[in-house]
Parts: C-alpha cells; sequence; structure tokens
C-alpha cells in the first residue's frame, strides 16, 4: 500500500488540483491511501473538516480515483501539522498545493510548503495552484 497525506487549505482549486496529481500517480488507485489533513486558523464555529469544501473537493477527486482516503484535522501550524501526520502515518510521500508569493511575503509570512519540503523528512510532490476544468 502506498500512503499520501495530503495537505489542503481553503482554496478548492489547489485541493483539486493536488487531488488530480495524486490520482495520476502509477498503479492502480486501489493500491493508494490518502490521508487529507485540514489544518484550522480560526475555527469558532467548530466545524470539522468534513464540513470545508475543499476537504470535500479533494475527497471526492479521490475516491472517484478509486482511492482509500481518511480525512484528519489539527489546529496551529499548518507545516508541522502536515509533517506530524506524515511521520505518523509512516507515508511514502507528502502533496501540498504552492502558490505564488512575493519574496517579500514569504520572508514575512513563511511558507508551508518550503517548511514541509525542508523539515518533512521524506518526498513532497508540490502541485500547481490550477483551476479545475
Amino acid at each position: 500500500m502506498y500512503h499520501v497525506v495530503l495537505g489542503v487549505d481553503e482554496n478548492e482549486d489547489r485541493a483539486h488540483a493536488s487531488a488530480s496529481e495524486i490520482a495520476k500517480l502509477p498503479g492502480d488507485g486501489s493500491d493508494t491511501e490518502v490521508t487529507i489533513v485540514h489544518v484550522f486558523q480560526d475555527n469558532p464555529s467548530g466545524a470539522s473538516a468534513t464540513q470545508v469544501a475543499s476537504v470535500r473537493e479533494a475527497q471526492e477527486v479521490l475516491e472517484e480515483a478509486g482511492i482509500t482516503v481518511d480525512v484528519t484535522e489539527s489546529s496551529g501550524d499548518p507545516a508541522d501539522a502536515i509533517i506530524e501526520t506524515g511521520d505518523e502515518t509512516d507515508a511514502d510521500l507528502i502533496v501540498v498545493g504552492g502558490r505564488k508569493r512575493s519574496p517579500a511575503g514569504k520572508a514575512l509570512f513563511g511558507s508551508v510548503t518550503q517548511t514541509v519540503i525542508l523539515n518533512g523528512g521524506r518526498p513532497v510532490m508540490v502541485t500547481g495552484d490550477v483551476a479545475k476544468q
């Protein structure tokens, strides 16, 4: 079984693009298991990750490809949560959606993608930020 951890934020297009790339990985989808991780930054209503539209979008794409999906949620630092989930599940691959940022934006706000790449301890695939087809 090939295990993938997919970090999903609020952006539905990014979630769709990431899930689509996972569905294109070699092999039969039934040989792949994906843990979708959504990290709440602010959740005053107490929503669960399965209520987040981007999570549902990614889950739908993956399940249509015959991939087993598990959804988990966390709060706090997204990069740390994604890396921790990768460690806990002994993931073969971590997938995160990239987005364009200016150098100043990266310096001021950091980058989840950059942190996961540098500290993840396992292969990381970065997908583009493209609209659904």
